[in-house]
């Protein structure tokens, strides 16, 4: 996690692509309207629309920094390029890397920025810019991407929690996403894609009683909110009702319902499981999904780790894609692939790639974007 200790940023206006401009521009295709910012999105009439028409959100992120000169703007035969070839994908002239060649063959389906900049250097900055929008301390936490569209549009009419996490490790209510906006907003985590424990109604404990020990907790929470303003109990309450949701469609997360074959093309590793869940929960209507990757800050050994992590992005997400497409999902989903910066062009004394956030890559596809488009240049 080591600081580069130097920048060499790059004079080209082609790379001077914010995150403002990108969030502006996908908050204008979401609704229908020029790309004039996210701001939009806060106009009522705007976000009732946005939610009638049911639009959806597939945020993957690699946390750490996957590296495009191995995946989406690879250099071989240069001074930095690296041991991997480039190959050739479906758009002609485009060439990604060796390592995601099933990615390779859908690229008229994606569009790909090659051309991404921020100022962050450091994952403490560089994580916050992009997923809360400002990396500063102002005296105040600003929301995550899926607490500010749950907060903005609202939670859809299907009962299902509008924003979840799939994440590795420990799940639960995670209402520290919400920021400012209180954690009525913050997502329900999924601990390697389970949901949360005790969901299940045991066995020796009948439906009817079940039921009383809900109204009795109902009236209890009344009674001790009515004498207190605090909005935590309010949150309290709201991941009680989620998780009583959850409870009437435990199908999402049974594997025998998957069709025979789902497993074996998305991959069993974690990232293959947890986009294969993300497929479940976007075909059940849930608004706002984010899948989370670790271990890409790959400061020594990059191009072995890199040839070990690559092929676990690219098999699921080449699938997850292929599905979204032919079950008409991508036409109201917005699918976003990436990390808080970049590595560097330049090989370190550990045969690393350091952070690099002057010239980056995202890959997108689905809701408001051109297909087969690739922008930017490094």
């Amino acid at each position: 996690m080591n600081d580069t200790g130097h920048r060499h940023s790059c004079s080209s206006p082609e790379h001077d692509v914010s995150r403002r401009r990108v969030l502006g521009a996908l908050a204008g295709g979401a609704a229908g309207a020029t790309a004039t910012g996210l701001g939009q999105l806060l106009e009522p009439a705007i976000a009732s629309e946005i939610k009638k028409q049911q639009k959806q959100v597939l945020f993957i992120w690699l946390d750490g920094g996957m590296s495009q000169l191995e995946t989406w703007d690879p250099k071989p035969g240069t001074e930095f390029g690296g041991p991997f070839r480039s190959i050739p994908t479906r758009l002609p002239g485009v060439r990604f890397g060796e390592l995601v060649p099933a990615t390779a063959a859908i690229a008229d389906k994606l569009t790909l920025i090659r051309s991404m900049s921020t100022k962050d250097e450091n994952h403490s900055s560089g994580v916050p810019r992009i997923q809360r929008g400002d990396p500063k301390n102002r005296g105040v936490v600003y929301p995550f991407l899926g607490s500010a569209i749950t907060k903005l549009i609202g939670a859809p009419d299907n009962g299902l929690p509008p924003y979840m996490h799939i994440k590795p490790g420990r799940g639960g209510f995670m209402w520290k996403d919400a920021g400012f906006l209180g954690p009525r907003y913050g997502a329900l985590g999924l601990g390697d894609g389970k949901p949360p424990i005790h969901i299940r109604r045991p066995e020796s404990l009948s439906a009817k009683r079940a039921a009383v020990r809900d109204r009795l907790r109902i009236q209890a929470n009344s009674n001790f909110k009515a004498r207190r303003l605090d909005r935590f109990i309010s949150a309290y309450d709201y991941s009680y009702e989620m998780a009583r949701q959850l409870t009437k469609r435990q199908d999402l997360f049974d594997p025998s319902t998957l069709p025979a074959g789902d497993a074996e093309r998305y991959g069993t590793h974690p990232l293959g499981r947890h986009l294969l869940q993300a497929r479940r929960l976007l075909e059940a209507g849930v608004q706002f999904v984010k899948v989370t990757s670790y271990h890409w800050d790959t400061h020594g050994d990059n191009f072995n780790m890199h040839r070990v992590m690559v092929p676990q992005v690219d098999q699921p997400f080449a699938a997850l894609i292929t599905d979204l497409a032919d079950r008409g999902l991508l036409d109201h989903t917005l699918v976003v692939l990436m990390s808080e910066f970049g590595r560097t062009p330049k090989i370190n004394s550990r045969l690393g790639r350091d952070h690099w956030p002057e010239a980056w890559s995202v890959m997108m596809a689905g809701l408001g974007l051109k297909p087969g488009l690739v922008t930017g240049k490094t």
